[in-house]
């Protein structure tokens, strides 16, 4: 008898920072699936704000209290590392009905690339629904209040990017 299949979902993004708006979808999608590996991208192209190695510190701290969630950092092909990490289940978060039309084209893509690849959408909770990183970016480098759209590491280390 083969051992059960395991339901391992990746939730891909720069998280340039993880928000709460995040956090609030792998923290369901956590019980959904038997393993959720946030895969943080490198997106050189993105020019993300934060290094690729804080922005995986500050998954691994935001998600230290969900023990099937694991973090890693990539810039391969999405489909390649999703073969490496043994995963078949894209999680993907729709705040607005503008964003539909570009994670569908994304999800059609990784199917073609590989037909075993699912996508499955969550949309936030209301009170995130609103939250992006570059917003939460923008107000951070103006020096405004992120306390209540971030965890306070994420809060402290964007304070310190931006003040130096």
């Amino acid at each position: 008898m083969s051992a059960p299949r395991r339901n391992i979902a990746v939730y891909p993004g720069t998280f340039d920072p993880i928000t709460n708006g995040h956090f609030d979808l792998i923290e369901r999608g956590a019980r959904m699936f038997d393993q959720v590996v946030i895969a943080v991208a490198a997106s050189p192209g993105k020019r993300p704000a934060l290094e690729l190695p804080t922005r995986i510190a500050l998954a691994q701290e935001v998600c230290a209290s969900l023990e099937n969630v694991s973090v890693i950092g990539f810039s391969s092909l999405l489909t390649t590392m999703m073969h490496e990490q043994g995963a078949t289940i894209i999680l993907r978060g729709l705040r607005a009905v503008s964003d539909f039309e570009y994670e569908l084209q994304l999800a059609n893509m990784n199917r073609a690339q590989n037909p075993e690849l699912e996508s499955v959408f969550l949309t936030p909770a209301v009170e995130n629904s609103y939250i992006s990183s570059t917003i939460v970016r923008e107000i951070a480098k103006l020096g405004g209040d992120i306390s209540a759209l971030v965890h306070p590491q994420v809060a402290e280390a964007l304070r310190k990017h931006y003040t130096g």
